[in-house]
């Protein structure tokens, strides 16, 4: 993204284009895009070049060797897990008020299940994401991510609980000839949301304070705002540590790493160091140089010796390489907190208690994810009940529903069946079907068990 604010102006746009200049040129911004880069499989190593000691011990780039740049993405594979584990289900929404549970569930459906799987690649990858309840142009509620590099929140609080305002900043492109980009910036505030141009090292007002949505009452159409600021975090940790500080430099390893041997075994003629004797002789960098872009080396030596070429042989030793990037990605799988499915396929045929352990970081770390996302998915409620209220279905409070995330772990089906069995007579049939490993839908097999008259016997089978 350009880049082209300036601090500069007076009042409200000078204050705006101060705030978005600091923003755009932090840190914190820096590693969102660094965990969205890697997420993508555009590492640092893509940018690599090979350098020699030149002539006076000078570092210099020697374009004409072979430089392989090879991406192993462990990172995403890791962040694949980590948000398959945790959001790889649909969420189940439940609540006493039965009449709004068809409408919840049709608000939470496949639609918001593809985006809650986004923002939580973007609170993994960045440390947090964000959802925006807004209307489409038929007036349904829907719930829009937004880049987490693209927001500026201003918290009222230090345990950033409550949100006064934001600022979005992104590229809006126009067409014509010469299609041109320019960077729009929006201020979101109680009041609705303005509209900014940056240009000329500074922001231009390009559209006033607006309502967020529109709608309509006794025939008349009618501006409305939300009780708070329509924007959700959804974060992967209190602190919003984004994954890609925990393992950026053994990522690094792994690509480097495989690199390296890549190269040694494709440079064959570096196999063989030649040692041209009597020939030439040569100062310090050029030696250097000539060993690392040719193989060979003129030396000159006193007597009556005559030339002569002699070789040194340079053997690569694959296990030294294999050894260092099996420690490399054991030591990002451990540091991610994601799992090896590898550890299982040694052990034959695992029980449940093997493969839980497999997953006990994992967990452990999805636990912490989930209680951060339970509150972001109270905040959001706050919006849908406000929501339900002007459609005139109210009544419904946002502690009155709950979500339920469903993880998707491996099972050994043989082992969890056998134990809903024996769980007969001790626990109810909803609570068996519930924990049944081929149960989708508990009150959809309840009913199909009782339209069939099967009661009594599927009491008497577990």
């Amino acid at each position: 993204m350009k880049e082209p604010f300036l601090v500069g102006g007076t009042g409200w746009a000078g204050i705006l284009a101060e705030e978005l200049y600091g923003f755009l040129q932090s840190e914190r911004r820096r590693e969102m895009l660094v965990g969205e880069r890697y997420y993508l499989g555009k590492h640092d190593i893509l940018k690599r070049k090979k350098t020699v000691v030149g002539p006076g011990g000078r570092t210099e780039e020697c374009p004409h060797l072979l430089n392989s740049r090879v991406v192993d993405n462990q990172y995403a594979r890791v962040v694949d897990q980590k948000v398959s584990y945790l959001l790889g289900k649909p969420l189940t929404i439940d609540t006493k008020r039965k009449e709004f549970l068809g409408t919840l569930q049709g608000l939470f459906g496949p639609d918001f299940h593809r985006k809650l799987r986004l923002v939580g690649e973007d609170a993994l990858n960045c440390g947090i994401g964000w959802l925006h309840p807004c209307y489409d142009r038929h007036g349904n509620l829907r719930f829009r991510r937004i880049a987490p590099w693209e927001i500026l929140p201003f918290w009222a609080d230090d345990a950033k609980s409550e949100l006064e305002g934001a600022i979005r900043v992104y590229q809006r492109e126009r067409g014509g000839a010469g299609r041109q980009t320019d960077t729009m910036v929006e201020h979101f505030s109680p009041e609705g949301i303005a509209l900014f141009l940056a240009e000329d090292g500074g922001v231009r007002l390009e559209r006033g304070t607006r309502p967020y949505y529109m709608y309509q009452c006794e025939g008349m159409d009618l501006a409305g705002v939300w009780q708070r600021v329509p924007l959700v975090p959804f974060r992967v940790g209190a602190r919003e540590v984004p994954l890609v500080r925990r393992v950026k430099g053994l990522q690094d390893g792994i690509n480097l790493m495989l690199s390296d041997f890549q190269d040694r075994m494709g440079e064959d003629a570096h196999h063989t160091v030649l040692v041209i004797r009597n020939f030439d002789g040569e100062d310090l960098g050029e030696f250097r140089r000539n060993l690392a872009t040719f193989g060979a080396v003129k030396v000159r030596s006193e007597g009556h010796d005559g030339g002569g070429v002699d070789t040194l042989q340079i053997e690569v030793n694959a296990g030294n390489f294999e050894a260092v990037l099996r420690l490399l990605k054991r030591a990002l799988v451990e540091n991610a907190k994601g799992f090896d499915i590898q550890d299982l396929s040694l052990t034959g045929s695992p029980n449940q208690m093997a493969i839980q352990s497999m997953y006990a970081d994992i967990d452990l770390d999805a636990g912490v994810m989930e209680i951060e996302f339970q509150a972001a998915f109270q905040e959001l409620m706050g919006f849908v009940c406000e929501h339900l209220e002007r459609s005139g279905k109210s009544g419904l409070l946002p502690h009155e529903v709950e979500v339920l995330f469903n993880r998707d772990v491996l099972l050994n089906e043989s082992e969890s069946i056998e134990n809903c069995v024996r769980s007969a007579g001790i626990l109810s049939k909803e609570t068996i079907l519930y924990q049944h490993p081929w149960t989708k839908d508990v009150e959809k097999e309840m009913r199909r068990l009782e339209g069939e008259g099967c009661s009594a016997v599927f009491g008497e089978a577990l």
